[in-house]
């Protein structure tokens, strides 16, 4: 029987999260499996993976073939460099406790590589934060200074309105004031 260690589709439609499993190759993807070695799941930032190292591991040592979005998954997680490891071991390139060092040097560069990207995506976020806060304190400035200006071009004009009305209305008195000339017959 060929063993796969490939992903098993959950969620719902557009939002899909995977189970890793070693399965016959012959079953149905999301079908029958033989053990959950754990998810993964690509919709967080970054992608969230939770892989129980050891069984992966020994799948992996029994022969067993990762597709190849697992075979990165697994890479990423080191499981692919601590196959590697071991099998110098068993050639007899280096002792184990020199493969354990070999292993641990990788996982703690790994952990600083994680660090800095997860500081660089935050620094990221805030600095993306602060120019649209920016961009829209300078849009709401154009909009109260534009507001300002249909304010004052409102009260000129009805300032204007209104001595043109002073005007009028001081005119029609002295109109009124002024004698009407008897008319003649």
């Amino acid at each position: 029987m060929a063993v796969k260690i490939r992903l098993a589709r959950h969620g719902k439609k557009g939002y899909a999260f995977y189970h890793i499993v070693a399965a016959d190759s012959r079953a149905p993807r999301d079908g029958k499996f033989i053990e959950k070695l754990g998810t993964y799941n690509p919709n967080t930032n970054p992608a969230t993976i939770d892989l129980d190292f050891v069984k992966a591991l020994d799948w992996l040592q029994k022969g067993a073939q990762p597709t190849d979005t697992c075979r990165a998954i697994l890479s990423y997680k080191g499981v692919m460099y601590k196959k590697h490891l071991l099998g110098g071991v068993a050639k007899g390139a280096f002792t184990e406790a020199e493969a354990e060092a070999r292993f641990n040097k990788w996982l703690e560069a790994k952990a600083a590589k994680i660090e800095a990207k997860t500081n660089k995506l935050s620094t990221d976020a805030k600095s993306a934060e602060k120019a649209r806060l920016a961009a829209e304190a300078k849009i709401k400035e154009e909009r109260a200074a534009a507001i300002a200006e249909k304010k004052a071009a409102a009260e000129a004009a009805a300032r204007e309105a209104a001595a043109e009305a002073a005007a009028e209305t001081a005119e029609a008195p002295a109109e009124e004031a002024a004698p009407e000339a008897p008319a003649a017959e």
